[in-house]
């Protein structure tokens, strides 16, 4: 009846930093940062859970002299990000039906 959900992406940081890289490809931590609302800590710890995943690549490089990671999504992360929003949309029709019953 329902589809199990991507227990990586049932996570509030994770599932947000996906959905502003479907939207965008690639971005900065720093804009990350700033439009999650968690830690520069927590936000690496959740970057790494989902590199290791193959959902996104991580570069770090240098802009002048300051350390530079730029984060992109793959199409591993894509294709699990879909499933994911497919599997969460089965849930809410289900529950619209069960509703009117």
């Amino acid at each position: 009846m329902f589809e199990e959900l991507d227990p990586l992406l049932h996570s509030q940081i994770r599932l947000a930093i996906m959905s502003l890289l479907i939207g965008v490809k690639f971005a900065e931590f720093s804009y990350l940062l700033e439009n999650i609302n968690t830690t520069k800590g927590n936000l690496s710890f959740q970057l790494a859970k989902l590199k290791e995943a193959e959902y996104i690549e991580i570069k770090k490089t240098f802009k002048g002299n300051y350390p530079l990671t730029i984060c992109e999504v793959t199409q591993k992360g894509i294709d699990a990000y879909e499933v994911y929003v497919d599997a969460i949309n089965a849930y809410f029709k289900e529950f619209k039906t069960l509703k009117k019953s």
